[in-house]
Parts: structure tokens; sequence; C-alpha cells
């Protein structure tokens, strides 16, 4: 997989893309990052990429010209084609399906807008998909576009030690779209708190019995929407 991601902010990103699970599924050569400062493509000798907004109000708006250079220009470098993303607390709601989705596509090209976003003409002409992380904001899309990238590189084959590992976390098929259980590591006691018995039978089916019961008690408590 390709994932090019267009932002003011290109540093920001490299502790993360170099670090862990991600650093290691690049090194695999199962995904190729390629990050672009819309800044190189703007027209303005000061490298001004906003200004202010029609009709007044605070913060300031990306403007189209640099926005639409930068990916156009980033496009061409490679010829399959990229399933455009804007990263916008008016998108929609990332979910493990949707990240399911992204992750079977072969190459993603993520824009991180910053101050009051991007201006809308932009967005009209480009006709990506909008996403936000959740009901809240932040100072701009880089952060949500790491989150983005990290939940659908993760699942990308052989990138983790177990494939199955993905597919039993929470909100995927493998736990029926619910949370998952509790997990316990050695040792059997800490601090007076014992470690399920069940999980130390060796006894399997009772084990996903276990294991399964809790995971609807956890989501029935903490999540029952997920249920309905």
């Amino acid at each position: 997989m390709r994932i090019d991601v267009l932002t003011l902010f290109p540093d920001m990103f490299e502790g993360v893309l170099g670090a862990s699970i991600l650093k290691r599924a690049a090194e695999a050569e199962k995904v190729f990052y390629h990050l672009t400062d819309i800044r190189d493509y703007t027209t303005n000798k000061h490298r001004k990429v906003d200004d202010r907004p029609y009709g007044g109000g605070p913060g300031m708006v990306m403007a189209c010209q640099p926005v639409w250079d930068a990916v156009t220009a980033v496009e061409g470098r490679d010829t399959t084609p990229a399933r455009r993303i804007v990263m916008s607390p008016q998108g929609v709601k990332l979910t493990q399906p949707l990240v399911e989705e992204l992750a079977s596509e072969p190459r993603l090209l993520i824009i991180a807008g910053h101050y009051e976003g991007l201006d809308e003409r932009v967005i009209e002409q480009l006709d990506p998909l909008e996403v936000s992380v959740g009901d809240y904001v932040l100072s701009g899309g880089e952060l949500p576009a790491m989150t983005l990238i990290d939940a659908i590189v993760r699942l990308i084959p052989d990138v983790l030690g177990h494939n199955e590992s993905a597919e039993c976390d929470s909100f995927s098929p493998g736990t029926g779209r619910m949370l998952d259980h509790p997990h316990y590591t050695r040792p059997p006691e800490w601090q007076g708190r014992q470690v399920p018995e069940v999980l130390m039978s060796g006894d399997h089916a009772a084990i996903a019995e276990w294991r399964n019961e809790q995971a609807v008690r956890r989501t029935q408590e903490r999540r029952p929407d997920l249920l309905e």
C-alpha cells in the first residue's frame, strides 16, 4: 500500500511513522509513506497557504490553489489511483468497518487540513471521503491522520506478528463487533488479585466460553450501543 500525506507540518509524522509497528511495516515494504508539504505548492512568494474567511469571523482558511496543486502533483507521481481522504470533524465517524474498507485500498491520499479547514470549493472539486476521529476539534488534521494510518496499517496482512491479533480486537469481526475480553499475563497473583482460574485450566472450550461471556458483559456495561 502507498500512503501519501499532504500537510503543512510533515515533521510531525516522522516520530510516529518511524517507530513500532508502522516502522516495521515500512521496513518490510508492506506500506510506503510519502509526506508532502503543501507549502511547497503555493504560488505565494511568502509561502502563504491561507487567508481570512469571506463573511468575517475568526481564524484563517486554507486556500484552494496550494491544496489542489499539491494533490494533482502527488497523484501524478504514481499511476495507481488514490483514494482521497480529508481529515475533518465534519466527516463520517471513523469506525473499524471503515478502517477495514480503507485497508483494502492500494493507495490512499490523506489531506491534513489546518486552521479553520479547507476552502469548501477545493473540497467539492476533490470529492474526497471526509473522515472524523470523534466529536471534538483538534488544532489540525495531523493527529487524526496518524490515527487513521495506524488503524489501517495494522490490518495489512503480515504486518502484525499474528494476523488473528487484529481479527480479535475490539470492534472487529472476531469479537462480533463487540469490545474485547479482559487480558492477563504472569504472575498469576499480583497485589492480592488472581488471574481467573479458567484461563490457567488448559480447557480451551471453557476459555473461549469465558472470553465470550466477558466480552458481552463488558460491552453491555460500557458500550451497549454496540449490541443494538
